[in-house]
């Protein structure tokens, strides 16, 4: 694989399923990858046996770096956040000290707000962000799957980023990993907060998987949170599309019906969810610019006190 200069070296924090996704389909396309978390003995296995890496062509064995984030002294051109959002700042604090490098800072991760904490220690003009919706699931400590197709959508946090991010596609495509860069990324991740709000806050209060919040009252809820989430995006000169979001929400509940949001899966597991980045944040953005999002206030209020319960 040819090597792109300037974006060949990768740390990626957080060994979740798309870190570890991420981290094999770049190394065996020839960057040179340091995977980061703060689970030592993980660590240790993935060093020592490298990720098996299932998909639609093979199943193969891929070598990377791995260090504790403490540990991780770079070289490196790309620094990105794999983590949850919960765990955003303390992780971004972790690698703190690579931010002398002027390394790229790169989010995919669900919800909003990431992009700007990446912003505080690395600088506006280092940071790109963007959403994938590529399947990537663990099965065992150092195997990862990935079926089916992806696509990752990327832009600059700020103005002039624009050889930057053709460069961060052109690694990501070089990669298995199909990428565009988009005109304003701001619509895709309002776009994917919106789907995000909708499914994952009713799937976590209920327990139900898409197929069995496909109903009347279900679909009902889910697009009023939609809306209000498009509505306050809107009103911040975001042109997310109404009819995109619902389309997509109508595929998902249509063809998905058996999976359980990531949200739910975190309750399940006694996990903190993501709810503070995904609807509480939706609600704190509409306040501050004077819209009202009850639906989408209701189901955060919801899952915080069932989180308090648990």
């Amino acid at each position: 694989m040819p090597q792109i200069p300037g974006l060949s070296r990768f740390t990626i924090v957080g060994a979740g399923a798309m870190g570890c996704l991420f981290a094999a389909r770049l190394a065996e396309a020839g960057a040179a990858v340091t995977l980061v978390d703060v689970d030592a003995k993980r660590l240790a296995l993935l060093a020592r046996d490298g990720i098996t890496l299932h998909d639609d062509h093979a199943e193969r064995t891929v070598r990377i770096g791995t260090a504790l984030a403490g540990d991780a002294v770079g070289p490196a051109d790309v620094i990105m956040l794999f983590t949850k959002g919960m765990h955003s700042r303390d992780a971004i604090a972790s690698v703190a000290h690579l931010a002398g490098q002027r390394p790229l800072a790169v989010t995919l991760q669900n919800g909003l707000g990431n992009a700007e904490l990446l912003a505080g220690t690395f600088g506006n003009d280092r940071v790109i962000m963007g959403v994938t919706d590529f399947p990537s699931d663990l099965q065992g400590p150092t195997t990862v799957s990935s079926h089916g197709q992806g696509h990752i959508a990327i832009g600059g946090f700020a103005a002039g980023l624009a050889d930057e991010c053709t460069a961060l596609a052109e690694r990501f495509n070089t990669s298995g990993l199909a990428t565009h860069v988009a005109q304003d990324i701001r619509v895709a991740v309002w776009e994917k907060v919106a789907f995000n709000a909708a499914l994952n806050s009713i799937a976590t209060v209920t327990g139900m998987t898409n197929g069995g919040m496909d109903r009347a009252g279900g679909k009902d809820l889910i697009c009023a949170i939609a809306n209000e989430v498009v509505d306050t995006a809107q009103k911040l000169g975001i042109a997310a599309d109404r009819d995109r979001v619902h389309s997509r929400l109508d595929f998902a509940l249509s063809n998905h019906r058996d999976h359980k949001p990531s949200m739910l899966q975190d309750r399940l597991a006694g996990r903190r969810t993501e709810i503070e980045s995904i609807n509480g944040a939706v609600v704190r953005i509409a306040r501050e610019a004077g819209l009202a999002v009850p639906h989408t206030a209701a189901l955060a209020h919801l899952v915080r006190m069932i989180e308090m319960g648990a």
